[in-house]
């Protein structure tokens, strides 16, 4: 069995929704399970929703049709008559949402979100399994909350794996196309879970774990990973392969193109992952998998925008030891706020953070009370592997260093755009 997963960008509108059809027929859909995200920035205009559900906010319901109108206008430009039952299905979509929002107790912002967002997905695989089943691509659509079993950490669900395992290969059809949503599981109560931001690509790793696929391809708008991103890099080149390692190494310090928690389940069955494009997808892409670690062998660029860079040092010009590392990795762990980069000397600690949850300024009040803290905001934290001095001298370029760390292969730089 092959994993396809499409993103936002290629079911953004009806013109991608037929291309990824396009797709399927120039690269056979035979025994294939298709994860898909939510249309475009439906993410997005759902949050706006959760946002201006728990503000009581009088937008509530013109930000609920903005989604609607959105998803509607995809319908008429897919389908040349309105009685077609596609329709139908995703206005009971819909319909649950607003039941939903009408009906609920629960204060909890994390599983409001999730029972709220998970929409997205939802009816966007709704719209393409019909779409194909309407160009007599027969489709088998599932929903993948059946399938794959979480605990109940809303926004970000550890998996049952034992469960999901046992779920997935009893449960799903083999020698068909299946739809399904990326993103999304269940806990034990049959409540909406998500696997945190871009977990679409998670979601496909899962699968194909579980069903010992034969490979994994994620279909994006580039032709597969490159060694920088373009919007920030010129000249960006295509890495035709990577090692499991290298691929590992890359997400951890945040490229952009592989979710860092889908390699480990691939990596454990050696189940090779391809990044190809959805615009050229005949052309072979990027495979990461067994072997070289990187070919070309080139410096690889990641930059990490918005970044917060804060540093502690105590009051009374002792050592930070040990103990205080611990207690301050133990907030940071509390606050969910992701750790980038560490630095420290006897009397200071230094961390580069990203803080996706707004939780900084309540952990800096419980830190003042022990330590100085001094922080840097909008910071940049760029990353290059397999540095060379021309790539270092060109990132350096034009801008102030706060932090500068070098290993081996690895050189890590907390920047400010000079004024």
């Amino acid at each position: 069995m092959r994993l396809f997963k499409f993103g936002g960008a290629s079911v953004k509108d009806a013109a991608g929704i037929k291309n990824v059809t396009d797709v399927l027929q120039k690269v056979g859909y035979e025994d294939v399970l298709l994860v898909v995200s939510a249309m475009g920035k439906t993410t997005n205009a759902l949050e706006i929703v959760v946002k201006d559900y728990f503000e009581k906010s009088p937008s509530l319901q013109s930000s609920i049709q903005e989604v609607k109108k959105y998803h509607n206008q995809i319908l008429l430009d897919l389908f040349e008559e309105d009685k077609n039952p596609v329709f139908q299905a995703v206005n009971a979509l819909f319909a649950d949402l607003d039941y939903f929002l009408n009906h609920n107790k629960s204060p909890n912002y994390n599983f409001v979100y999730d029972q709220i967002v998970s929409y997205g997905e939802l009816i966007s695989t709704t719209i393409l399994s019909h779409f194909m089943n309407y160009k007599n691509i027969k489709t088998h659509w599932i929903d993948v909350r059946n399938f794959i079993k979480t605990d109940s950490t809303y926004r970000d669900a550890e998996v049952d794996w034992e469960l999901t395992q046992k779920t997935i290969s009893k449960n799903v059809k083999r020698k068909v196309l299946n739809i399904t949503q990326g993103f999304l599981g269940s806990d034990e109560n049959g409540f909406t879970t998500t696997l945190g931001r871009e977990g679409s690509d998670y979601t496909a790793a899962i699968f194909a774990y579980c069903l010992n696929a034969e490979s994994v391809t994620i279909w994006k708008d580039v032709p597969g990973v490159m060694n920088a991103d373009p919007r920030y890099f010129e000249n960006a080149s295509l890495l035709n392969q990577i090692s499991y390692r290298e691929a590992i190494e890359l997400a951890f310090y945040g490229a952009s193109v592989i979710h860092p928690k889908t390699l480990q389940p691939l990596q454990k069955k050696e189940i090779p992952l391809y990044v190809k494009s959805f615009l050229e997808p005949l052309l072979p892409g990027t495979c990461v998998s067994k072997g070289t670690d990187l070919e070309p062998h080139l410096p690889c660029f990641i930059v990490k925008k918005n970044q917060l860079l804060v540093s502690l040092s105590s009051i009374d010009f002792s050592f930070i030891m040990e103990e205080n590392i611990s207690e301050i990795f133990g907030l940071l762990h509390q606050f969910k706020i992701k750790v980038s980069l560490i630095q420290n000397s006897a009397i200071s600690f230094s961390v580069c953070i990203e803080d996706p949850f707004g939780n900084f300024n309540e952990l800096k009040t419980i830190l003042s009370k022990k330590f100085k803290v001094a922080y840097n905001e909008n910071v940049s934290l760029y990353t290059i592997r397999h540095f060379d001095e021309k790539s270092a001298k060109m990132v350096e370029e034009n801008k102030m260093v706060l932090l500068k760390q070098i290993s081996r292969e690895t050189m890590q730089m907390v920047t400010k755009e000079n004024l």
